[in-house]
């Protein structure tokens, strides 16, 4: 592996970590249980262990993001999580930041390139 590849790894892993909150945010207007969020982000192309998932889903809850319920009506007792009112509220807010950050990079990203270009 390159030193640009392991550089470019390092630097996925933290963007990475910054988007799964708002990735498994994004899924819980209805409630899921964890193994069913982590199915349903892969098949959105958001690839996230479920050993990454479930602290972040306990921490969420301990913020008071989600609230969540057991079912015991299966063999296997599931906890789902759902969006708690401060939940969607944070979550739309959330929304709007990324919104506004995706813009301002596309921007600094174009203007650079541009400036390679010679057009500056």
């Amino acid at each position: 592996m390159t030193d640009a590849n392991e550089h470019l790894d390092k630097i996925m892993q933290e963007l990475r970590r910054g988007t799964i909150t708002i990735g498994a945010l994004s899924q819980l207007s209805e409630p899921q249980y964890g193994y069913s969020l982590v199915t349903r982000l892969y098949e959105k192309g958001i690839h996230v262990e479920p050993g990454t998932l479930y602290p972040l889903l306990r921490r969420l809850e301990k913020q008071g993001l989600l609230d969540s319920t057991w079912d015991t009506n299966e063999s296997r007792p599931r906890k789902y999580y759902v969006l708690s009112k401060t939940g969607k509220e944070v979550f739309d807010l959330l929304v709007i930041e990324w919104k506004n950050i995706a813009a301002s990079m596309d921007q600094i990203i174009e203007n650079k390139r541009g400036e390679e270009n010679g057009n500056d």
